[in-house]
């Protein structure tokens, strides 16, 4: 099968986002199929107005159909609905071309926290994206049900997973701290709610691992935290292995994958009990979800890291690719009767 993925988010932007789709694309290469990932590396790019260090591409469906005509794919998946996921959409609908995409991110709560828009204005523009979309992949039962909610069209499910070769436990401490540490690792940004778990009292010492627009704001506010910016690779996994818990204390996330990658290295998590935490750990998974953040970070220094690393062996990026596509099959596939995609008929 050609399968063209296109995203605004890639490398060397690090976030759950770009971990997911590099994970699609691997696994959907090692599958036998043919990839063709339209990134903003193909394309001029400016710095995003709210985060510089994230770059946009410049396109137009024009530009976007050089590459997708030349490649002639079979499916046509829109990740992201930045400038490139808008370009291909519309490319799609002047060509009658079905196509599926996905939601990763609540921007409309990221542009509140950074811009102070209102909710709703975002929510309308990103139903507006995704109406002619002949499948629209939802990583958790929360974020079908919200969107579910608020009248998104053809929603399903899309799971996630982690490498549990990289991320494993009895690693190397990158850092030696004074005990307990509690670590978070993700993007230094407002929509993350660092201060939450910065301003708690805890005992020991707290670890950031991450970059954002953030990050030279919190060091001069926190100078007792220790902040490594980001990391990569075996040196995020040494991070990991430096820490007794992994706090959590965003209220935005639609999965979470650094939830499994900590768990994956034997860290019991903590975090509110709010989308994402709640759909990956549940009730009885390892990890305390506490409106209390501090109770919740206490609490999981008790949780068995053994405990963790076998929850987190439950998600595998296999399943995660096989579903990806039992989606773009079936919301490809002319359904009896020969009626158009939804792509044909939709504007």
């Amino acid at each position: 099968m050609r399968i063209a993925l296109v995203t605004d988010a890639w490398a060397p932007q690090v976030n759950g986002v770009v971990r997911t789709l590099s994970a699609l694309a691997d696994g959907l290469a090692a599958a036998g199929h043919q990839v063709l990932t339209v990134t903003p590396s193909l394309f001029r790019t400016v710095p995003c107005p709210t985060d510089p260090t994230i770059r946009l591409a410049i396109a137009t469906p024009r530009t976007v159909a050089h590459y997708l005509d030349a490649f002639a794919p079979d499916t046509i998946h829109l990740a992201t609905e930045g400038p490139l996921g808008l370009a291909a959409r519309a490319y799609c609908l002047r060509s009658a071309r079905a196509f599926t995409t996905s939601f990763h991110t609540k921007f409309p709560e990221y542009l509140q926290a950074r811009l102070g828009l209102p909710v709703a204005w975002g929510y309308a523009a990103l139903k507006w994206f995704h109406r002619p979309s002949s499948a629209v992949m939802v990583a958790t039962e929360s974020v079908r049900r919200e969107l579910h909610r608020r009248a998104f069209p053809r929603i399903v499910p899309w799971t996630r997973g982690v490498d549990e070769t990289l991320f494993r436990p009895g690693a190397a401490a990158a850092v030696v701290l004074p005990r307990p540490v509690f670590l978070y690792v993700g993007r230094v940004s407002p929509e993350k709610n660092l201060p939450d778990f910065l301003d708690l009292d805890l005992p020991g010492s707290k670890l950031v691992v991450g970059d954002g627009p953030l990050l030279p704001v919190l060091r001069r506010r926190y100078p007792g935290v220790c902040f490594v910016g980001r990391q990569d690779g075996e040196a995020l996994v040494r991070h990991y292995a430096a820490a007794d818990v992994f706090v959590l204390p965003s209220r935005t996330e639609t999965f979470g994958l650094v939830l499994l990658e900590a768990l994956a290295c034997g860290v019991p998590v903590a975090a509110l009990p709010v989308s994402g935490p709640l759909d990956v750990i549940g009730k009885g998974g390892p990890g305390v979800l506490d409106r209390d953040l501090r109770a919740a970070a206490l609490g999981a220094l008790s949780l068995s890291r053994d405990g963790c690393r076998a929850y987190a062996l439950r998600f595998s990026w296999r399943a995660c690719v096989d579903q990806f596509l039992r989606n773009v099959i079936a919301a490809t596939r002319p359904p009896p009767g020969g009626e158009p995609p939804a792509a044909a008929v939709e504007a």
